[in-house]
């Protein structure tokens, strides 16, 4: 199993990144928050886990262990892959993960794409008691901010939705509702929260796709 990965970022995208070990190119998926944090040409550590198939290889990373744990941990719910798992993180952090699980808060899992109520139902049940319980500070208790300018920032989150399965109308219109949400009245426009506007428009949307 590759457990981390430590090397130069040569290319970023809104679902992988590309890391340079020691020459050789790792293709690594992650979420957009994860993947907002890291810039090409510097160095990053990423921790990972290597998904096997019979056609494939898959690198998944994460900027925090307890992240892979937890995508480890949600695979263990029957129809739950690594796409839905890493969805999931992508929604919320681990602890508000916790926190859903905890609470019976199926509308919140519901909020990630591919999760309607019965497979919600399923994840309570089967990761009830899994993911232990959450905490008031640590990794996943708070966002960091990913700052990026005004119009980049918003295409980043709707190609990000997008490549989720909605339509680019929709996500249009998502991200610009979150957008104007956010907004104070006289106030210059603010760089875009990348992960936070993702996640807030991925709240929004639910599971519609119309």
């Amino acid at each position: 199993m590759i457990a981390s990965l430590t090397g130069t970022v040569t290319h970023v995208s809104l679902e992988r990144v590309v890391l340079d070990v020691g020459g050789v190119g790792y293709l690594v998926h992650a979420t957009p928050g994860t993947l907002a944090g890291l810039r090409v040409g510097e160095r990053a550590q990423l921790h990972t886990t290597l998904v096997v198939r019979e056609d494939s290889m898959t690198v998944y990373g994460f900027a925090e262990a307890d992240e892979r744990e937890v995508f480890e941990t949600a695979q263990s719910v029957s129809g739950v892959g690594p796409r839905i798992a890493l969805a999931m993180l992508a929604v919320m952090p681990p602890d508000a993960l916790r926190r859903a699980v905890d609470s019976d808060d199926t509308a919140a899992l519901r909020r990630v794409p591919g999760v309607g109520p019965k497979s919600a139902q399923r994840i309570v049940l089967e990761l009830s008691g899994k993911l232990g319980a959450p905490s008031s500070g640590g990794p996943g208790a708070q966002e960091t901010p990913t700052p990026a300018s005004g119009d980049a920032g918003r295409d980043q989150v709707v190609e990000a939705l997008v490549g989720l399965g909605w339509t680019a109308k929709v996500a249009q219109d998502a991200v610009d509702r979150v957008l104007a949400d956010s907004a104070t009245d006289g106030a210059p426009a603010a760089p875009v929260d990348v992960a936070a506007t993702l996640r807030a428009a991925l709240r929004s949307l639910g599971g519609r796709r119309g």
